[in-house]
């Protein structure tokens, strides 16, 4: 090659080189003004500028935030939902619980919810797989007007085969069905699954619509919430989807059942999820009635990344300040922010009895890896670590004292904090509470507690690992 030909090679070479990291600055500047954490906004902007060949393509596919589009189109699609809001809101006035004006902390959740504790409610504790699958079917069965259902993940083996089996019988019948999954945890689920839905009447839409091939791989803002309404009576949330697994052994998980008023409150977070996909709004009902024996308040709290305050966080943390002696909580995976971490110590600090509940083994070794850098930072603040030994402890729950205790869809992590469509149902009840309590105790029967420097008495190398998988955080 003569010295011509080896001057292009250098200038082509020199020219790809500079423009591949002008392109990294201008991204990195599209990731400082859109990105949602400060450690998400840290993480991309070095990494756009320091390797842009590789962190271009993987912000452009994986980490770019169009949350921006979701809050602006959402606006536009939720004038008449509001509408119905108002409305609604006249009629639960009745219902309003007297439980929140004795408890004026409560206001806090209120105003984060929208809505407000509402009483007439009977609640129901459902334990790991078998009964809450019972418990959901058949309230199917029983269906007469309308089903909502709605889950992360649905499978299209023999659990999602039986769901798709009553749906289609509901459908038959002539009740409405209407059927919501999230395109990335329902990613396997087969067309087939779906058309022979579809071909029976039932309505099914999956979150997000993709507009491009490119959305397809849009990992967050992921609709996590699990819930299944019938007739706007009686509804179901909780950690559970649909799928063979969530039924066998070892795992853990949890439901509630609520029948009432709040039931209603929960049917505003899925016509919210469902207008923002069809642009279109089911015709249910809006009439709260009590149910038989129903004295107990409840507040169903809907969280996501277009609210206006950072609701799961929030949430949490309020969850933690309400507790007077203790604060017990189980989720399969800690990776938590500062002001949750914050909550804990203090109140640990202050003298309560503060317990998470975790797996020893988790489904995401990241997730798993990224929970010690927390652990002994908690332990020396007097929080206790329990590690679930027999499975997977899949619920997210919380029991505050002895007066109530919330069921969850979120994680105490930062992507259902910041990045997730949440669901929560707080339940006030002392009698609930006991039940809580109970399945907590047996919990910790069967794990074994974090000793004090657990973390730093490790290896080297899975300290260094720990230290390594928190630089993802932000995305766990």
């Amino acid at each position: 090659m003569d010295g011509h030909g080896k001057f292009r090679r250098m200038f082509t070479v020199s020219a790809i080189v500079v423009l591949a990291h002008l392109v990294g600055f201008a991204t990195s500047l599209h990731a400082l003004m859109g990105t949602r954490t400060a450690p998400g906004t840290v993480a991309w902007v070095v990494s756009l500028n320091a390797m842009p060949y590789i962190a271009v393509p993987a912000y452009w596919v994986f980490g770019r935030d169009r949350i921006d589009d979701y809050v602006q189109l959402r606006r536009k699609r939720v004038t008449s939902l509001n509408r119905s809001l108002e409305s609604h809101l006249k009629q639960l006035a009745p219902f309003r619980s007297e439980w929140t004006g004795r408890d004026p902390t409560l206001r806090a959740v209120e105003q984060l919810a929208r809505v407000p504790f509402v009483d007439g409610n009977r609640a129901e504790l459902l334990i790991d797989g078998k009964a809450i699958f019972e418990s959901i079917f058949d309230g199917i069965d029983a269906a007469e007007d309308y089903l909502l259902v709605q889950f992360y993940i649905v499978r299209d083996d023999k659990r999602g085969r039986e769901l798709q089996r009553r749906l289609l019988a509901k459908a038959r019948e002539g009740v409405r069905v209407y059927v919501l999954f999230d395109s990335i945890g329902s990613l396997d689920l087969g067309n087939s699954y779906i058309s022979e839905l579809t071909d029976a009447g039932v309505e099914v839409r999956s979150f997000f619509q993709h507009e491009s091939w490119v959305d397809r791989f849009q990992l967050n803002f992921r609709n996590h919430r699990k819930l299944v309404i019938s007739d706007g009576k009686v509804g179901w949330v909780g950690g559970l989807n649909i799928g063979d697994e969530y039924e066998s052994e070892g795992w853990r998980d949890a439901h509630v059942r609520i029948e009432g008023p709040a039931v209603l409150n929960m049917q505003l977070s899925f016509l919210e999820d469902w207008r923002w996909v069809t642009d279109e709004l089911p015709d249910v009902s809006w009439t709260p009635q009590a149910a038989s024996g129903g004295s107990v308040p409840v507040l169903v709290l809907p969280s996501g990344p277009a609210d206006e305050f950072e609701t799961a966080s929030l949430m949490v943390q309020q969850f933690i300040h309400l507790a007077e002696k203790r604060i017990w909580i189980s989720s399969p995976y800690l990776v938590p922010d500062e002001g949750v971490m914050g909550a804990l110590k203090l109140a640990a600090l202050g003298g309560l009895d503060v317990r998470l509940l975790i797996p020893e083994k988790t489904d995401s070794r990241l997730a798993g890896l990224a929970a010690y850098k927390y652990m002994d930072a908690l332990s020396a603040a007097g929080v206790r670590i329990f590690r679930y030994q027999p499975g997977l402890m899949h619920a997210k729950v919380f029991l505050i004292d002895d007066r109530g205790a919330a069921v969850s869809t979120a994680n105490m992590d930062n992507r259902s904090f910041r990045l997730n469509f949440e669901l929560t149902a707080l339940v006030a009840d002392p009698a609930f509470a006991r039940e809580v309590e109970d399945m907590f105790e047996n919990d910790f029967a069967n794990s074994r507690v974090m000793v004090p420097d657990a973390v730093a008495n490790m290896s080297l190398w899975l300290r260094l690992a720990s230290r390594g998988a928190n630089l993802f955080a932000p995305a766990l």
